[in-house]
């Protein structure tokens, strides 16, 4: 391989490294979204559900991987460490596998994580207090929000323990209809009726959060479709200058 492309080929590891690094540091960026966040659907979620805390971490461990990985690339383009490239695939085609298989399971298990998703939303109805428990503000958000009554209708509320037991006509606040007239809605805890039927929302939230699943999981999908071509590209760049550096020139790294 001449100079030229040597040169040529280490110039465009680098720009991918770079390209590589940042979208490591959406993944990351991602990652502790889902983890810290709570004020959306995904708070529901990860307060009662064990794999999606699980899937935070492991977005925010291949996040800072990639990012490593990154770095590494950059350092071993610009000075022709033939280690520093090796170690560099190695490390991208364990990420690479990781991707696919993470993503093969998801796509199998979809049934699976929805029944999921459908129990977890009951439960926290059943279970709701109105007490500023994370579950209960990000529920109480979404429906205020949404303009939602329950999962797939209001009638998901009857199995509530408080508004099943009371002797009064009780509601969700964040439920209240605010086009209706009456009293201010409240943004949580429960209601009072003044008649036998709720002035509530009549559409469940299913459709809305379903729809913002699937709007936020072409984001994610975007995402890590574009790491996996920099990652096949700077797999295949790493191999070719790996192939053109004939011995180690440690000489090359800059001393701090």
């Amino acid at each position: 391989m001449g100079k030229g492309c040597i040169t040529a080929t280490k110039y465009f590891l680098f720009l991918f490294n770079l390209l590589f690094f940042i979208f490591g540091a959406l993944i990351l960026g991602f990652g502790l979204w889902l983890l810290l966040d709570n004020q959306s659907f995904i708070a529901v979620l990860q307060e009662s559900s064990t794999s999606l805390k699980v899937g935070s971490y492991i977005l925010i461990g291949v996040g800072s991987m990639s990012m490593l990985m990154g770095f590494l690339g950059c350092i071993g383009a610009i000075y022709e460490i033939r280690c520093l490239l090796g170690l560099y695939f190695t490390c991208l085609l364990l990420i690479l596998i990781a991707q696919v298989t993470a993503g093969a399971l998801i796509y199998f298990q979809r049934e699976l994580l929805k029944s999921e998703m459908s129990n977890i939303v009951n439960r926290i109805i059943v279970d709701y207090t109105g007490q500023n428990r994370t579950t209960d503000v990000a529920w109480d958000y979404i429906q205020r929000t949404i303009h939602c009554c329950g999962w797939t209708g209001p009638g998901n509320w009857t199995e509530n323990s408080l508004i099943k037991n009371s002797s009064q006509t009780l509601y969700p606040c964040s439920c209240r209809n605010s086009s209706l007239p009456g009293v201010e809605p409240k943004d949580s805890g429960i209601c009072e009726s003044l008649s036998p039927v709720w002035p509530v929302y009549s559409m469940g939230c299913i459709a809305s959060v379903e729809s913002w699943l699937l709007s936020n999981s072409g984001v994610i999908l975007g995402v890590c479709l574009g790491v996996a071509v920099i990652e096949l590209l700077g797999m295949i760049l790493s191999m070719c200058l790996c192939k053109s550096v004939h011995q180690e020139d440690y000489t090359k790294v800059p001393k701090y």
